[in-house]
């Protein structure tokens, strides 16, 4: 049975297996550092009493996988750890040619091996981070009464807006992937689960190559029935992300600092919040910024990131609230008074990381909306959801590939996914 290498103990007889890492061939020894998931140790092999294991070990090539059995010793003179592995026997499981690409290559050569790439410590590390992340909020969430649910990615019309979603051959019909799980979380609500969350895969047609956007991502969506404004729904989010970056502290946080160079804060209670038109006030007086006539009404990339530096300055906060969009920039199901949608975005160090709201409940209005933005058919089957009574209700997404790149502080999203889709990008 395989022991990890975090777990070894001194003196005691195990089985380890891993990668190999580093190979040094000596006159009377040959080391071998073997890497698993959790660590490294040094397997040291004598050559005057181990010739079997030597002629077997004889020529290895860093990154093969083997397995040694044996025993670990204390030896100040090893750098690594001040123990070395002691071996009676060993296998070589898998044979490694030469690596095709070194880590400091660009990221898109290096995406072309993925699965080679992801052996560097710091590369996978990202996604033991980004679990802690998200548990944190997940286990938020189960622990607030909230359901998690899966929703259906293959969806018969094209979801939200109509546009920037991927057709498919669906038999001898068409399908579109789902841009995002809204309706399905918003028929949750009327079905009566009354909290509701789900983390998966979203599809966006977006010929777009940005450092933070991509056609495929994970985002973490959620929706709660019985809230009073939007409000409750940004006071659920604030504690939703205390909760993922606590979990992320505790457990990371140190090696964040020291590797990332970032250091993890729990952010206090309110964040701030401001309305858009205030906002546009601030960034010209402060930083002779003005929002572009296209963009006037919302956010654009110059915009958010003058935003965080407003929030740092005013509030000494990393995180900012932003409300008071036009209802021409926002989805047709956002709730609205006096006309003014009844949602925001949430800023995130210099990144929008959230789009949330108060949902309209009431079919006639809901339906007017959608008339208004030229949606009609397309949308026949999400209004049904609302015709036979639905309790007002909001939520938001946010996307985790996004949110990892912000916690850490890396250049592109390329970075915090398994496997990044892109416009140019479908392998592997």
């Amino acid at each position: 049975m395989r022991t990890l290498i975090k777990d070894l103990e001194e003196n005691k007889k195990v089985k380890i297996s891993g990668w190999v890492t580093k190979v040094r061939d000596t006159k009377w020894m040959l080391f071998i550092i073997v890497k698993d998931i959790s660590g490294s140790i040094q397997v040291s092999l004598d050559k005057g009493t181990q010739n079997n294991l030597i002629e077997k070990f004889k020529g290895i090539l860093e990154n093969s996988v083997v397995s040694f059995t044996g025993e670990v010793k204390r030896n100040e003179n090893v750098r690594l750890n001040g123990q070395e592995f002691i071996s009676s026997d060993g296998e070589i499981l898998s044979n490694a040619l030469p690596l095709p690409i070194i880590d400091k290559a660009n990221i898109d050569n290096r995406l072309n091996y993925r699965w080679l790439d992801l052996r560097n410590n710091d590369k996978y590390m990202i996604f033991l981070i980004q679990t802690a992340f998200i548990g944190g909020m997940r286990e938020y969430l189960l622990n607030n009464s909230f359901t998690e649910i899966h929703t259906p990615k293959l969806i018969a019309t094209a979801s939200e807006s109509g546009s920037e979603v991927f057709e498919v051959k669906y038999f001898k019909d068409k399908a579109y992937l789902a841009q995002s799980p809204q309706f399905y979380k918003q028929m949750a609500i009327a079905s009566g689960l009354e909290r509701v969350f789900e983390i998966a895969p979203a599809f966006r047609a977006e010929n777009s190559n940005t450092n933070r956007h991509t056609t495929e991502f994970t985002s973490l969506d959620v929706e709660m029935a019985y809230i009073d404004s939007y409000l409750d729904v940004m006071n659920l989010e604030e504690d939703l992300l205390i909760a993922g970056l606590t979990k992320v502290k505790d457990l990371y946080g140190e090696y964040i600092k020291e590797n990332f160079e970032k250091e993890i804060v729990i952010p206090k209670k309110p964040f701030p919040r401001i309305k858009l038109n205030d906002l546009y006030q601030e960034l010209a007086k402060r930083y002779n910024y003005h929002i572009p006539e296209f963009d006037v009404g919302d956010m654009n990339k110059e915009a958010e990131a003058l935003a965080s530096k407003y929030a740092l300055e005013e509030y000494g906060h990393e995180f900012i609230f932003i409300t008071g969009f036009a209802k021409t920039k926002r989805a047709f199901y956002h709730m609205r008074k006096n006309d003014i949608p009844e949602g925001y975005d949430l800023i995130w160090r210099g990144c929008e990381i959230t789009t949330g709201a108060q949902r309209e409940h009431r079919y006639e209005i809901l339906a007017k909306q959608a008339q208004e933005k030229g949606l009609g058919k397309d949308v026949d089957f999400y209004l049904q959801f609302f015709k036979y009574g639905c309790p007002p209700h909001g939520g938001f997404a946010i996307g985790v590939d996004r949110l990892t790149m912000l916690l850490l502080g890396l250049p592109n999203l390329k970075e915090t996914m398994f496997i990044f889709r892109g416009p140019n990008r479908l392998t592997p």
